[in-house]
């Protein structure tokens, strides 16, 4: 089994690539967004579609960035429910009495 760190380091893991929605009405909705961008593009022709498209881009970045900050916070968090639960374990143990 490959060593997660150094895939992660090299490049060869792309958590933001590797996750798709299973919610059932993902692909739906997917589906609504190319057909309604294609609608737009032909309604409003080459030039105002790119400023819709920019516009659209940087909802894009911006949801990329949240996308980013939610990954992060989450594993800090994962990683500080491990830790606590590491340092904490002598209380998960009954201790023995002196007989």
């Amino acid at each position: 089994m490959p060593n997660l760190l150094e895939e992660l380091y090299a490049g060869h893991m792309m958590p933001d690539e590797m996750i798709v929605s299973r919610d059932p009405r993902y692909r739906p909705v997917c589906r609504q967004i190319s057909d309604l961008t294609e609608y737009w593009h032909k309604k409003l022709g080459e030039e105002a579609f790119s400023e819709l498209e920019y516009l659209l881009d940087l909802h894009a970045k911006a949801n990329a960035m949240h996308a980013a900050a939610v990954f992060s916070h989450g594993f800090k968090l994962g990683a500080a429910l491990f830790a606590e639960v590491f340092n904490g374990k002598d209380e998960l143990v009954r201790p023995t009495s002196s007989l």
